[in-house]
């Protein structure tokens, strides 16, 4: 026992105490494996879980330093037992390999043969197979080369993708750094990802995530299909790469609701790939227009059903993920590790915070008394739509006018859950 912040729990829960004096040195150590859950004003709650602890293995952390971190910072002695499941369930990953046979094409290949035989009998992985090699090897339909990652991640023996990538059309991209020097996390995060071939990068927002997909083109230098939420980040994304790279505005073509350009750069956003019209999405036809060397998915948390379902079917070509958070509202981070790729790259906010390349944020916690009347009906509502009462009642508007007031010259940006909490909340501001 030592006077650590961290309580560690069996039930996989840690607890951070952040006013101890060596709870920020905990945060940063943890961060790698472990899932913020909840974070009040004193105690912050997170999760060890299975994806968040090959997400680590994945970008280069084993289960020594996991436990040693453990060990270092917890207030009270760690269940042995949760150190155990650590050590095993990071050991999964990697038990299984998918890899490119001179002879027989694309094959599964492990290195301990009783996971195989578990997983081979598996009734939804059978249909992916073909004929068995030997002991330790079958063949892999290179049609399923998605849908196989994903099943085995839900029968939790994620496997390492080292079957290789097409290059796809070469195309020339180079970063023209004259007036400007990629930062060295944003170059340590782009040579993660080319080293891994496929992945997520995380960087807290305003971190540059933009300069590194385009230090990913340099390395790709080829043709490139960009995904983004929409054509105002599409527009961006145009700016910053005639700014900062070799590419000229004619090479690179957006593809959004308004205009379809096809070009050796293509931006595409996410809402006109996924329309869809008499069930099938005629769009999607993009994804064959030309022979891309990378596609580069932005905000990854954000990516639709649909885009899942694509990037099933493009497995060998190389991926990069960019987002400040892993978490996803429908919970498919699984779907993010399996298709897109694991974590090959996390920088901390608060490290870059610390560098000075982000603004230092104060987080505070205003909570809002609901009034008499809101309080009756919010108590008998139904559950779904006590979430939606407590969040647009009138009474926080009062709160955003007295902060809006108390910085007043200063750029504010107001967040909101629902558009016409949004209207109301711009009318009573005389704001756009």
């Amino acid at each position: 026992m030592n006077d650590g912040p961290l309580i560690v729990q069996s039930d996989k829960t840690l607890l951070l105490e952040i006013d101890h004096e060596r709870a920020a040195d905990c945060r940063k150590a943890i961060a790698p494996f472990a899932e913020l859950e909840r974070s009040p004003e004193h105690i912050h709650t997170y999760r060890l879980t299975p994806l968040g602890l090959w997400n680590a293995r994945a970008a280069g952390h084993d289960a020594e330093q996991v436990v040693d971190t453990l060990l270092e910072f917890s207030r009270y002695a760690v269940p042995h037992a949760l150190l155990v499941d650590v050590a095993e369930t990071m050991a999964r990953y990697g038990r299984l390999r998918l890899e490119k046979n001179p002879i027989h094409g694309l094959v599964l290949v492990s290195n301990d043969r009783p996971v195989l035989e578990e997983v081979l009998r598996a009734k939804k992985i059978a249909g992916m197979l073909g004929d068995r090699i030997d002991d330790d090897t079958v063949v892999v339909h290179a049609s399923e080369r998605g849908n196989l990652k994903q099943a085995l991640l839900k029968l939790g023996w994620p496997a390492e993708d080292f079957a290789g990538y097409v290059d796809g059309e070469a195309h020339p991209i180079a970063l023209d750094e004259s007036e400007w020097h990629l930062r060295d996390y944003q170059r340590d995060a782009a040579e993660s990802f080319w080293h891994g071939g496929s992945g997520v990068v995380v960087l807290p927002c305003g971190a540059g995530k933009t300069l590194v997909g385009a230090a990913a083109m340099a390395h790709a230098q080829a043709t490139t299909l960009i995904l983004v939420t929409n054509t105002v980040s599409a527009r961006q994304w145009k700016d910053e790469l005639v700014r900062r790279t070799s590419l000229t505005e004619d090479e690179i073509g957006e593809y959004s609701g308004a205009v379809k350009e096809v070009r050796p750069v293509t931006i595409a956003t996410y809402q006109v790939l996924t329309t869809r019209r008499k069930g099938v999405y005629p769009h999607l036809e993009l994804l064959d227009a030309r022979d891309w060397g990378l596609i580069v998915y932005d905000e990854v948390h954000l990516l639709p059903a649909p885009i899942f379902r694509m990037t099933a079917n493009l497995q060998a070509r190389r991926r990069i993920g960019l987002t400040a958070t892993l978490v996803r509202e429908d919970g498919r981070e699984g779907d993010v590790f399996s298709l897109i790729g694991p974590k090959r790259y996390d920088a901390p906010w608060k490290d870059i915070e610390a560098q000075g390349w982000i603004a230092p944020a104060d987080c505070v916690e205003v909570r809002v008394t609901l009034p008499t009347n809101e309080r009756l009906v919010y108590a008998t509502a139904e559950a779904d739509e006590r979430y939606r009462l407590a969040s647009c009642t009138h009474h926080k508007i009062d709160v955003v006018r007295e902060l809006v007031e108390a910085h007043r010259d200063q750029p504010t940006l107001v967040i909101g859950q629902y558009i016409d909490q949004l209207d109301e909340i711009a009318a009573a501001l005389d704001a756009p």
